[in-house]
C-alpha cells in the first residue's frame, strides 16, 4: 500500500458542468462541449477528452425519449484546467496498478470542488485497464449491499471461478441464491477474491463516488478490501466529502478550490459575454475557487451584473447551500411536467430508465418530457439516470412538497415488480404512506427477514424501524420498535438501539415488554462497557423477566455476573451494588433450573456458589459445568461458549478443556464467519500456545488476531502478545503493551486488562532474575483473586517469594492452591502445588517434590511450565552442590526453553550451566529471521498443506497475494517448491 499522500495544498477537479459549451471546441457527435478545469500550458489550454456517454443496454427504455435522442451534456468534448498535482497522484496510482501492484486512494473535498470530474479524468486515462464504477445514493443507504452489487454486477459471471465458500457468500449477499448470511468480513474476503480474479485478466480500477451515501454494508466491505489489497493489480478510488472512519487510515488526497489563475481561465471559457474583472475576482473570492460554485454563481447573475460590475451580495451562507440554491432556482423555473420527472428520478435510487418510464406513465408525464429534462443539463444517462451533482437531487426534494414526494414514491412502488424487487417496492410504499398502514408494515417485516438472510443487519434494522413507525396499533408498534432496537444492537449500532428502545418504552405499559426493554438496555450498557451500570441494569432485567421466562431469567443473571467480572468488580472496587459478590447474592434468587439443567444453568449456580460459599463448595459444580461445555455435545451458546467458558477452564486449571473449547470456538467461527467469536478464540488459543511452548504457532495466531482486530475495527487487547513477549524477555515491548493497556482500560471499562498485565510483568521479571520486582507485581494481582488468573499469577508469586526469602507468602499461596487441588485436582495444579512444596521443603523432601512437579507437568500441554520446572530443579541441585545432576536438569531446561524461543529463561538456564562448569551454546538466529512475520506465517501454512486460496481465507488476503509472498519466501530460503519447506523451516515442536 502506498503511503498517504500529503494533504497540504492538495486539490482535485470539480464536477463537470453539464450544459456549458466549450467555445473553442466544436461539438462531437451532436454532444455539446464540456469544460473541465484542466492544465494550462504555456501555449494556452490543453484540451483533454473524457469518455463518451455510456448508453449501455437501454432496451425499450430509450423509446421514452424523442427520436433525436442525444446523451446528456457532459459526456464528451471535455478538457481540464489545472489540477497538475492531483493528476500526478492518480497517474501514479494508475501506473502502480498497471505494474501489478494494488493501491487505494480517498479523494475528499467539499461539494462541487471537482471530485467526480477527477474520477472522470481517471476513467479517460485508463487505457489497458478495466474500470468498474459505483455511486452512493442517499435513498439506498438502508438497502444492504446495493452499492456493492452496482460495482460488481459486470463481474458476476466470474463467480464460478471463486472457491465454493466465497462464491456462495456473494450469491447469498446479492440474493442470487438462498443460503445462510455470511459475516460481512467473510463477504469482504469473497469480494477481494472476485476483484483479484478479474484483475488477473486485466488490471482493474474500482471508482466509488459519493462514499458517504453508500449503504453501510457495502462501505464496510469496500473499506475492508481496500486495507487488504497488496499484489492484485487492483485500484480503489473513493470520492467523499470527508473521510469516514472506515477510510481514515487509507492514503488521502484532499481536494481544494482552483488556484486563482485557473479559476479565471474557467470563468473566461464559459462566459457568454464580457465579464467585468471586478465581478470575476469577486466570484472567485466568494467561492474560494470551487469550480461548480464559480459556474453556478455566475449563472445566477444577470448580463447587466456581469458586464456592469454590480457585484454579488456576500453572506455567511455555506457554500454547499449556495450551490443548492442555484440549482433550486433553475428547477423552480422549469415547467411542471419536467420538474415532476426530475423529482421522480430524484426519489428513485436505481436510475433504471425502464422503471422511470413506467412510473412516469403512471403519473401521466408525456414521453417527450424526458428529452426536455435531459436538455436542462441537470441529469445525464451513463447508462442509468445520473444527476449532474448530488446537490441537484437534494435541491429537487427540498423544493418539492411532501405530497409531491409521496406521489413519486407511490408511482415507483406501483411500477416496481413485486416478485423481482419486493424490498424496493416495500421501501417506496413506506415512503408513500400518508399514515399508519399495517399492510405496508407487514411487507416491511418480510423485507427485514430477507435482509437478515442476506447478512444486511443495518437494512434489517431500518426495515423494522419503518415497519414500527407505520404500525397503527400502539402496543404492536412498541413491540416492533423494540425488535428494531435489538436489530440495531446486532448491527453494531448501540446508540441507535438506545434511541429506538426509548421510543418502544413510550408505548402502552406491558410488563413483558418492559422486562425485554430492560434486558436490552443492560446489553447495550455491556456493549458500551458502561461499568458498573451494566450489572445493575441486568440484575433489574432478570428480576422483571422472572414471571414470564424463567429460563431466560437465568441467562440474564449469568450475563450480569459476566458483566461484573469484565468490569473488574470482584472485590467491590467499582461499586458495591455491581461487585461480583453482590451480583452473585442477587442471582441466588434466580428461578430453579429446568430439568434437565443446561450448561448455562449449572454454570450460573456454580459461579454463585463460588462467590458466596467459596471454592470448596463450588468446585464440583464448576467442574460439572466445564464437562458439559467441553464435552462432545458441549453447549456453544453465546455466554458459556465464549469468554465465560474459557475463564471457567482457567479457574479449574484444566489446560485440555481450555484448548478444546477455544479450538472448537475457532472452528465454528471460521465456518460461520463469526468474526467476534473468532477473535476471542484466537486470543485464547494464542495464550494456550505460549503456555504450551509453541511460540511460533502463537505468533501466527497473534498475527491473525491482529488482522481480525484491524478488519473489524475493534480495540486490540494484547493478552497473547504480552505473554509471549514476557516469556521471551522483551522488556521494552512488554512495557509498551502494558502502558497501552493501562491507557485503554478506563475507556473500555474492563478490569481484566491490568491484572493480566501485572501477571506478565511478574513473568518478565522472574525470567530476568529480578525477583523483588516480580514479587511486587504478582502480589498485587493475587490479593485481588480475579477469576481465571490463578494459573498465571500463582507460579510467579511463589517463585518470586521463594527467591527473596519470603516464606510467609509462599505459605499463603500454597494454602490458596491446596484448597483447589483438594476440590478439583488436575495434573497442572498438582504440578505447581508440588513446586510450591519444594520451595518450602529441605533435602530429599524438596527433591521429591521437584521430581513430582516435573512428572505431573509432563502429562499436560503446559510445556513452558515443564521447562521451568526443570530449570528450578536444576538451580536447586546446583545450590545443593550437586553439579553433575544440576547440569542434566539445566541442559534439559536450556534446550527446551531455547527451542521454544523463551530467550530470558533460556539465558537464565545458560548462566546456571556456566556456574556448574558446563557451557551451553546461545541460540543463534535461524532461517525464520530472514522472513517477515507474514512470510513466516504463510510459509508455515503452506507447509501444513493449505492451498493458496485456503491460506488467503485464513489471513484475509487474496490467493494472488499469497502466491507473491511464497515466491519471495522461496527466493529467501533458496528453494523452488512447497515440498521443500519442511526441510528448511524448523519444526518448533508443532
Amino acid at each position: 500500500m502506498a503511503p498517504p499522500l500529503p494533504k497540504r495544498g492538495s486539490a482535485a477537479p470539480h464536477r463537470a458542468p453539464g450544459v456549458d459549451r466549450c467555445p473553442r471546441d466544436p461539438p462531437a457527435n451532436g454532444c455539446p462541449g464540456q469544460v473541465l478545469p484542466g492544465h494550462v500550458g504555456s501555449k494556452g489550454v490543453r484540451h483533454m477528452s473524457l469518455p463518451k456517454v455510456f448508453l449501455g443496454r437501454m432496451g425499450d427504455a430509450r423509446s421514452m425519449f424523442s427520436r433525436d435522442f442525444r446523451p446528456a451534456a457532459g459526456g464528451s468534448c471535455t478538457r481540464l484546467i489545472g489540477r497538475r498535482r492531483e493528476r500526478e497522484a492518480l497517474g501514479a496510482l494508475l501506473d502502480a496498478v498497471r505494474a501489478g501492484e494494488s493501491r487505494a486512494l480517498v479523494v475528499s473535498g467539499e461539494p462541487g470542488v471537482g471530485k467526480t470530474a477527477l474520477l472522470d479524468w481517471l476513467v479517460d486515462e485508463t487505457s489497458g485497464v478495466r474500470i468498474v464504477r459505483a455511486t452512493g445514493i442517499q435513498a439506498e443507504m438502508d438497502l444492504p449491499f446495493a452499492a456493492l452489487h452496482q460495482l460488481l454486477a459486470p463481474m458476476l459471471d466470474r463467480l464460478d471461478r471463486l472457491p465454493v465458500p466465497q462464491r456462495d457468500a456473494l450469491r447469498t449477499l446479492f440474493g442470487i441464491s438462498p443460503g445462510k448470511a455470511p459475516n460481512r468480513f467473510f463477504g469482504g474476503l469473497a469480494v477481494l477474491g472476485l476483484l483479484a480474479d478479474a484483475a488477473g485478466q486485466q488490471p482493474l480500477i474500482c471508482v466509488i463516488d459519493d462514499e458517504p451515501w453508500l449503504d453501510r454494508a457495502s462501505a464496510q466491505v469496500l473499506a475492508f478490501v481496500a486495507r487488504r489489497l497488496e499484489r492484485e493489480s487492483v485500484g480503489l478510488v473513493f470520492a467523499t466529502r470527508r473521510p469516514s472512519r472506515d477510510l481514515a487510515d487509507l492514503p488521502q488526497l484532499a481536494v481544494e478550490g482552483l488556484e486563482d489563475g485557473d479559476a479565471r481561465t474557467l470563468l473566461d471559457s464559459v462566459a457568454v459575454g464580457p465579464l467585468d474583472e471586478r465581478i470575476r475576482d469577486q466570484v472567485i473570492s466568494e467561492t474560494r475557487g470551487n469550480p461548480l460554485a464559480l459556474l453556478e454563481l455566475l449563472r445566477g447573475m444577470s448580463p447587466a451584473e456581469i458586464a456592469g460590475g454590480l457585484g454579488i451580495r456576500r453572506g455567511a451562507t455555506p457554500l454547499s447551500k449556495k450551490i443548492e440554491e442555484s440549482f433550486r432556482r433553475r428547477i423552480d423555473a422549469l415547467p411542471a411536467d419536467r420538474r415532476r420527472l426530475l423529482l421522480l428520478a430524484a426519489v428513485d435510487p436505481v436510475g433504471d430508465l425502464t422503471l422511470l418510464k413506467r412510473a412516469a406513465a403512471l403519473l401521466g408525464i408525456p414521453c417527450e418530457t424526458a428529452t426536455a429534462a435531459l436538455e436542462t443539463g441537470l441529469i445525464e444517462v451513463r447508462p442509468h439516470v445520473r444527476f449532474r451533482h448530488p446537490l441537484v437531487r437534494s435541491a429537487l426534494t427540498n423544493s418539492s412538497s411532501p405530497q409531491e414526494i409521496r406521489e413519486s414514491h407511490r408511482a415507483l412502488a406501483e411500477a416496481t415488480d413485486p416478485e423481482q424487487d419486493p424490498d424496493r417496492r416495500a421501501w417506496h410504499r413506506a415512503l408513500a404512506a400518508t399514515g399508519p398502514d399495517e399492510d405496508v408494515a407487514e411487507e416491511l417485516e418480510c423485507s427485514a427477514d430477507r435482509a437478515l438472510a442476506r447478512g444486511g443487519l443495518t437494512a434489517t434494522a431500518a426495515f423494522l424501524e419503518h415497519a414500527a413507525i407505520l404500525t397503527p396499533d400502539p402496543a404492536r408498534r412498541a413491540q416492533r420498535m423494540l425488535t428494531a432496537a435489538y436489530a440495531k444492537l446486532d448491527a453494531d449500532a448501540p446508540d441507535d438501539a438506545l434511541r429506538l428502545l426509548e421510543a418502544a418504552e413510550a408505548g402502552p405499559e406491558d410488563a413483558l415488554r418492559t422486562a425485554q426493554a430492560e434486558h436490552l438496555r443492560g446489553r447495550i450498557a455491556l456493549e458500551q462497557r458502561r461499568m458498573p451500570e451494566a450489572p445493575q441494569i441486568l440484575l433489574g432485567a432478570a428480576q422483571r423477566m422472572e414471571p414470564f421466562d424463567p429460563a431466560l431469567t437465568r441467562e440474564i443473571y449469568l450475563e450480569a455476573l459476566v458483566a461484573a467480572v469484565l468490569g473488574g468488580a470482584l472485590d467491590g472496587a467499582l461499586d458495591d451494588s455491581s461487585s461480583f459478590l453482590t451480583v452473585a447474592e442477587a442471582a441466588r434468587n434466580a428461578p430453579a433450573a429446568p430439568e434437565p439443567p443446561r450448561a448455562v444453568d449449572v454454570l450460573l449456580d456454580a459461579w454463585v456458589a463460588r462467590a458466596t460459599k467459596g471454592y470448596t463448595v463450588a468446585g464440583s459444580m464448576l467442574a460439572e459445568a466445564l464437562s458439559m461445555i467441553a464435552g462432545p455435545d458441549g453447549d456453544s451458546g453465546r455466554l458459556v461458549g465464549g469468554r465465560a467458558a474459557v475463564v471457567l477452564a482457567m479457574e479449574l486449571w484444566d489446560a485440555e478443556a481450555w484448548f478444546t473449547i477455544a479450538t472448537r470456538q475457532a472452528r465454528v467461527a471460521r465456518g460461520t464467519g463469526a468474526m467476534g467469536q473468532l477473535r476471542v478464540a484466537l486470543s485464547v488459543l494464542g495464550l494456550g500456545q505460549v503456555l504450551a511452548g509453541e511460540f511460533a504457532s502463537a505468533r501466527e495466531l497473534i498475527a491473525e488476531y491482529c488482522i481480525l482486530t484491524e478488519a473489524t475495527g475493534n480495540p486490540y487487547f494484547p493478552f497473547p502478545e504480552m505473554m509471549l513477549m514476557a516469556w521471551r524477555g522483551q522488556e521494552t515491548r512488554v512495557r509498551e503493551l502494558a502502558e497501552a493497556s493501562r491507557r485503554a482500560a478506563p475507556k473500555q471499562g474492563t478490569g481484566a486488562v491490568m491484572p493480566f498485565a501485572g501477571c506478565m510483568s511478574a513473568v518478565l521479571h522472574n525470567g530476568l532474575g529480578r525477583h523483588g520486582e516480580a514479587l511486587v507485581a504478582a502480589r498485587e494481582v493475587f490479593e485481588r483473586d480475579p477469576c481465571g488468573l490463578g494459573p498465571f499469577v500463582v507460579p510467579e508469586l511463589a517463585e518470586a517469594a521463594a527467591r527473596t526469602g519470603d516464606r510467609g507468602t509462599v505459605d499463603d499461596v500454597l494454602e490458596w492452591l491446596s484448597e483447589r487441588t483438594r476440590t478439583v485436582p488436575t495434573d497442572w495444579s498438582l504440578g505447581i502445588e508440588a513446586r510450591l512444596r519444594a520451595f518450602l521443603a529441605q533435602g530429599s523432601d524438596a527433591e521429591g517434590f521437584y521430581q513430582e512437579s516435573i512428572e505431573r507437568l509432563g502429562r499436560t500441554r503446559v510445556r513452558a511450565e515443564l521447562a521451568r520446572a526443570h530449570l528450578l530443579y536444576g538451580e536447586w541441585l546446583r545450590r545443593e552442590k550437586r553439579r553433575a545432576d544440576a547440569r542434566e536438569q539445566l541442559s534439559t531446561a536450556h534446550d527446551m526453553l531455547a527451542t521454544m524461543g523463551a530467550d530470558a529463561y533460556a539465558d537464565r538456564a545458560r548462566r546456571e550451566l556456566l556456574a556448574t562448569g558446563a557451557t551451553a551454546r546461545k541460540r543463534t538466529d535461524d532461517t525464520r529471521k530472514e522472513l517477515t512475520p507474514q512470510e513466516l506465517q504463510i510459509s508455515r501454512l503452506a507447509r501444513a498443506g493449505l492451498s493458496n486460496a485456503e491460506i488467503g481465507a485464513r489471513l484475509f488476503i487474496s490467493a494472488r497475494t499469497v502466491q507473491y509472498h511464497l515466491r519471495k519466501v522461496f527466493m529467501k530460503l533458496g528453494i523452488s517448491a512447497r515440498g521443500q519447506l519442511d526441510a528448511v523451516l524448523p519444526d518448533d515442536g508443532n
